[in-house]
């Protein structure tokens, strides 16, 4: 189960979510909802109510070198939007709950 999240996402987009119990994470590609929704709720202690996911694809990306251009792919990966029952929370920082 833990190899299904990755790591959380701390951007400033996904820390707006937290406002509303909602928090984001890079997943495993091939893991679906229900094994994200357990994965979730065993690591944290927390109760989840709604979990979406995204597919995002890799971009193509180029850089001018002395050698050239330079050419090459981000990989792709996936994000999963977690919602929390009400009063509960996730501290992304150092990992732990509160309610």
């Amino acid at each position: 189960m833990i190899d299904v999240i990755k790591k959380p996402l701390v951007t400033e987009k996904a820390m707006k979510l937290g406002e509303n119990h909602q928090y984001a994470f890079i997943v495993d590609r091939n893991a679906n909802k229900i094994e994200i929704k357990k994965a979730v709720e065993e690591m944290f202690e927390v109760d989840v109510t709604s979990v979406r996911t995204l597919n995002l694809r890799g971009k193509m990306k180029s850089r001018f070198t002395k050698r050239g251009i330079q050419r090459g792919k981000t990989a792709a990966r996936k994000k999963a939007i977690v919602t929390l029952k009400e009063g509960q929370t996730i501290d992304l920082v150092s990992g732990e709950t509160s309610e």
